[in-house]
C-alpha cells in the first residue's frame, strides 16, 4: 500500500522542481521529459491490450484463457456437475429430426471444454468471500465421505462400494441431489447450487470456438452477434483495403472514429514504454515527472510517474465521465482514471461472453454474500452507460418532492437541478420515438392494453430507429449516447483531458494543512499492469472526483483512511423478479409477434408500467419492464429441474419473452469491498415484487403466451390456452406468492445506489448537498452511490444530473484556485 509518507518521500526525490521551487539542474536524477522522439511515442490501439486477453478476427478484445488453478479432484467434482446441468441425451422423438436440435441435446458440457474454462475462471476470475467454501465442497464431493455429509443417502448404492462419490453415482442421482440442494434447509447448500448453476450454464452458453460459434446456439434458434454489425464490419475492411477507386473525401480522422470510436485520440494506455507515456501526457498539457527505472524496483510501493492536473477523475461512467467533460470544456486540464479498458464501436466483439468479461464487474460473475441476488455493473469506458439498456428517465417528481422535503436537500428542488436535468437529456438526445418495437416490448405493451394497465414508451439516448438488443454488450455505432459518445468526447475535442484505461485508483491521496480544519485532497494514487506486473503512479491535482460506482467508490474512500460510518451503508439494488411466456412460432400468418422476430432483437427498453408503482401513495412500489437476456444470461435465469426440462427450455429461448418488476427498494445492504456485497431482500420489497409478479403473469397471458412461469426452482409452468380459469388464477395466485428471499428464486440487480449517500450532516449522509466530503476538502463523489434513497427507475439521467451540480461546485472551487 502506498502510504502518503511514501509519496511525500517520493515526490520530494524525484520531483523535477527542488526545494522552494527551484529548477533540478542536469546533474540531478529526475528525468523531466518534452524531448522525446516522436516515434518513441507509442499507443496500443484502443481496447488490444494484452493481459490475459486475445483477439479474434475483427481485432476486438476476447477474454484470454484463465490459468486453472484447481486441483484434479476439484476439477472431477467439477466436470461431473456441469454434466449434470448439461447431460449427453437422447433427443425427443419429436425433435430428433432437426440436426442441429439434435446435435444439442446429445452434447454435455465436458464435450465443449466447459469445465476446463469454468476452472479457470473459478481460479482467477471469481471475487466473492464464500469462494472458500465452493472450493472445499467440490473437494468433499470427490470423496465417499464428503459426499454423504452433503448428499446423504441419495450417495449410496446397493452394490459394493456401497459409498459413492459424487462423480460416480449415476445421471439421475446426480439430478435428484442437485434438487434436494435447491430446496435445502441448509442455506450453505441452496448457495451451492445456485452458484453452480449460475457459473455452469453461463460458461457452456457464452463459450466461442474460433469461429465465434457455439454449438448450441444453432439449436436454440440464436444469431450469436448483430448481423448488422457483422455487415458494418465488412465495410470498414473494405474500405481500409488499397482501392483503384477513388474514395470520397472524408474528415480527419474519420476512418479512425468508425473504427475505433470517438476516443481514441485521447486515450493513453500506460502499458506503453514510460517515456512514451509521459511525452504522449506532456503533448496533451500535463507536467509529468518521471521515476527512472534504477529508482523505481518494481518490489517498493513508490510511484513510477507523477502528473500533475487541475482534476483527476476515478471512473468513467455517467457520473464521472460528465464531470471530466464538464471542466475540460471549462478550460481545466482533467485526467480520467478508468480502471475497464476501452470498448468501442469495432473494437467491440458483440459475443456475450467476451464482452462481459471485458465490459462488466469481474466478468459479470458477481452476487451477494449470500448469493441471493445477481449484480451486473459496468467495468469499462464509459461504465455502466455504455452497456446500459438506454433508458432514460427523468427523476421521478415524488422523489424530488422526498430527497428536497423528507431529506431537506434543497437542490432537488432548485433551479439549478431542473436545469441540469435539461442538459444532460439534451447532450444524450433523449427521445420517446419508436420506430419498430422489439419482441418483449410489444409482448409487455400489448398485454398491458390488452388489461387496462397503464403504459408508456420509455424515454431512450438512442435514437427511434435504433432496433439492437445488443447494446448490453456495447454499442456498435455509437448512436446510444453513452459517456463515451457524450460528455468524454467533449474532454477529448476540448483538447484539455486525457483518458487512462486500465488503471484502478486504489487511494486518494490528501494532507492536513497548516491552518485547515480538514485535510485536503491531493491528488490520487493508481495502479496498472505492465509486463505482467503492477506499476504504480500518481496524480497530482487540485481538485479529485471519486465516481468509481456505488460497489467500488465505498473501497476506495474507506483505503484512503477516511472513517464517516455511512460509506458503504445504505445500498440500494432495485432488484428485479422476471416471468416468462413463450410464443410459438407456427409459421402461420396469425403468428404472433411475427415469426421473424426473436427475443433478443430490438430495442432493449421502450414500454414500461407503472400499474403497481405505488406512486400516488408511498412512492414505493415497482415498475415493470424488459430485459435484455442473450443465451447466457437466459440460461442462468430460467429453472432447472433435470437436464432433459433444461434443453427443452433452452430450444424455446428465442421464442420466449420475459418481462420484469424492479423494486425501489426500502431495504439496503453494505458494500466495504467491491467482492462483498451484504444484501438481504426486506419484507416490503418482497411483496411489492409480489405484486409485480402477479401482474407479469397476467400481461403474458393476455399478450397471447401459450405457456407462463416464473423463475422459481420448482420449474412449474402452465398452458394457458388449455387450462380452465380456475387452474389460471390458483397458478397466478400461487406461483406469485411465493418467497423471494430464500434462494428459490433467482433476484437480479442492475443498477446500485446510495453507499455515499447526500445529506445535510455527517450522522447520517456520507457527502454534503455540493457532493464534498465531509472529512477531506476537495474530494468530491459523482455517481449513484450518492443518491439519498433509491430511485425507483433507471438511474442514468438522475446520476448525470446530480453530477452536473456537483461538477458547478467544482468550478467554483477550481476558480477560486486559480488566484490562489
Amino acid at each position: 500500500m502506498l502510504t502518503m509518507e511514501d509519496y511525500l518521500r517520493v515526490r520530494e526525490d524525484f520531483n523535477p522542481f527542488g526545494q522552494n521551487g527551484r529548477k533540478r539542474s542536469e546533474d540531478d536524477t529526475v528525468l523531466e521529459l518534452g524531448e522525446i522522439s516522436a516515434e518513441e511515442q507509442k499507443f496500443h490501439v484502443p481496447g488490444h491490450e494484452h493481459g490475459g486477453h486475445d483477439h479474434n478476427a475483427n481485432g476486438a478484445v476476447r477474454p484470454g484463457v484463465y490459468t486453472n488453478t484447481l486441483t484434479p479432484r476439484q476439477m472431477e467434482s467439477l466436470t461431473a456437475l456441469c454434466n449434470t446441468f448439461l447431460p449427453p441425451l437422447e433427443p425427443p422423438s419429436r425433435v430428433a429430426a432437426d440436426e442441429a436440435i439434435a446435435k444439442f441435446y446429445r452434447t454435455s458440457a465436458s464435450m465443449t471444454g466447459a469445465p476446463e474454462l469454468l476452472g479457470g475462471l473459478v481460479s482467477q476470475r471469481m471475487e466473492h468471500p464464500k469462494l472458500w467454501l465452493m472450493k472445499l465442497t467440490l473437494w468433499l464431493l470427490s470423496t465417499w465421505i464428503g459426499t454423504f455429509i452433503l448428499c446423504g443417502l441419495k450417495s449410496m448404492s446397493r452394490e459394493f462400494p456401497y459409498f459413492r462419490s459424487f462423480p460416480q453415482l449415476p445421471l439421475k442421482r446426480r439430478e435428484e441431489i442437485i434438487m434436494s440442494w435447491s430446496n435445502s434447509g441448509i442455506i450453505q447448500l441452496r448457495m451451492f447450487a445456485r452458484a453452480m448453476k449460475l457459473l455452469a450454464l453461463l460458461t457452456f452458453f457464452t463459450l466461442v470456438d474460433e469461429k465465434d460459434d457455439n454449438p448450441s446456439w444453432k439449436a436454440i434458434g440464436y444469431c450469436g452477434p448483430d448481423p448488422e454489425f457483422k455487415k458494418q464490419l465488412h465495410r470498414l475492411t473494405q474500405s481500409s483495403s488499397p482501392s483503384l477507386i477513388p474514395s470520397p473525401p472524408q474528415p480527419p480522422h474519420a476512418h479512425h472514429q468508425d473504427l475505433f470510436g470517438p476516443l481514441h485520440p485521447g486515450l493513453i494506455q500506460m502499458s506503453s514504454p514510460r517515456d512514451a507515456v509521459a511525452n504522449s501526457l506532456q503533448r496533451l498539457g500535463f507536467p509529468v515527472s518521471v521515476c527512472p527505472l534504477e529508482y523505481n524496483p518494481t518490489r517498493m510501493p513508490f510511484p513510477s510517474l507523477s502528473i500533475q492536473c487541475d482534476a483527476v477523475v476515478v471512473g468513467s461512467g455517467s457520473g464521472g465521465g460528465l464531470v471530466a467533460g464538464v471542466l475540460a470544456k471549462a478550460g481545466y486540464r482533467v485526467l480520467v482514471l478508468e480502471k475497464g479498458n476501452y470498448c468501442a464501436r469495432t473494437n467491440l466483439s458483440l459475443l456475450e461472453g467476451p464482452s462481459m468479461d471485458q465490459m462488466y464487474l469481474q466478468g459479470g460473475l458477481l452476487a451477494t454474500a449470500n448469493m441471493g441476488t445477481l449484480v451486473l455493473a459496468g467495468s469499462t469506458v464509459g461504465g455502466g452507460s455504455a452497456v446500459n439498456w438506454s433508458a432514460s428517465i427523468r427523476t421521478p417528481q415524488h422523489v424530488i418532492e422526498e430527497w428536497s422535503n423528507v431529506y431537506g436537500l434543497e437542490l432537488f428542488d432548485s433551479k439549478l437541478y431542473t436545469e441540469a436535468l435539461d442538459v444532460v437529456c439534451k447532450r444524450m438526445g433523449v427521445q420517446s420515438e419508436i420506430s419498430k418495437e422489439g419482441f418483449h416490448n410489444a409482448v409487455l405493451r400489448k398485454g398491458c392494453n390488452e388489461l387496462g394497465y397503464p403504459v408508456r414508451d420509455i424515454p431512450r439516448n438512442s435514437s427511434a430507429d435504433h432496433y439492437c438488443g445488443w447494446c448490453c454488450l456495447g454499442c456498435r455505432d455509437g448512436r446510444k449516447k453513452g459517456t463515451l459518445e457524450t460528455w468524454l468526447v467533449d474532454l477529448v475535442d476540448s483538447g484539455n483531458g486525457a483518458i487512462l484505461p486500465g488503471c484502478e485508483g486504489i487511494q486518494v491521496l490528501h494532507c492536513r494543512k497548516d491552518g485547515w480544519e480538514r485535510n485536503v485532497a491531493t491528488g490520487v494514487a493508481f495502479e496498472f499492469h505492465c509486463n505482467g506486473m503492477k506499476e504504480i503512479c500518481v496524480v497530482e491535482s487540485k481538485v479529485t472526483v471519486v465516481a468509481c460506482g456505488s460497489l467500488s467508490t465505498p473501497a476506495l474512500l474507506l483505503r484512503s483512511g477516511l472513517k464517516n460510518p455511512n460509506i458503504g451503508r445504505n445500498l440500494h439494488l432495485h432488484p428485479v423478479a422476471m416471468a416468462w411466456g413463450h410464443f410459438p412460432d407456427s409459421n402461420s400468418l396469425e403468428t404472433w409477434p411475427e415469426s421473424e422476430q426473436k427475443s433478443y432483437e430490438g430495442g432493449i427498453m421502450t414500454a414500461m408500467s407503472t400499474v403497481v408503482g405505488n406512486i400516488e401513495t408511498s412512492g414505493y412500489g415497482a415498475v415493470i419492464q424488459t430485459p435484455a437476456l442473450h443465451p447466457g444470461m437466459f440460461s442462468v435465469l430460467i429453472p432447472w429441474v433435470s437436464g432433459m426440462d433444461f434443453k427443452a427450455r433452452m430450444c424455446k429461448f428465442s421464442r420466449t419473452a420475459h418481462i420484469f418488476a424492479l423494486a425501489r427498494d426500502k431495504g439496503s445492504g453494505t458494500v466495504l469491498s467491491r467482492s462483498s456485497i451484504d444484501y438481504k431482500l426486506d419484507e416490503v420489497d418482497e411483496k411489492n415484487l409480489q405484486r409485480g409478479l402477479e401482474k407479469l403473469l397476467r400481461i403474458l397471458a393476455a399478450a397471447g403466451a401459450h405457456e407462463i412461469g416464473t423463475h422459481h426452482s420448482n420449474g412449474k409452468m402452465v398452458n394457458v390456452k388449455v387450462v380452465s380459469s380456475h387452474a389460471f388464477e390458483r397458478f397466478v395466485k400461487e406461483e406469485s406468492s411465493r418467497p423471494l428471499r430464500d434462494l428459490s428464486t433467482p433476484i437480479c440487480s442492475a443498477h446500485q445506489m446510495g453507499s455515499c449517500r447526500m445529506g445535510t450532516g455527517p450522522k447520517r449522509s456520507a457527502v454534503s448537498p455540493v457532493g464534498e466530503t465531509w472529512e477531506v476538502e476537495g474530494l468530491y463523489v459523482a455517481d449513484a452511490s450518492v443518491f439519498p434513497t433509491a430511485l425507483g427507475v433507471n438511474p442514468m439521467v438522475t446520476c448525470q444530473a446530480i453530477a452536473y451540480c456537483t461538477a458547478q461546485s467544482v468550478l467554483e472551487v477550481l476558480g477560486r484556485k486559480k488566484y490562489m
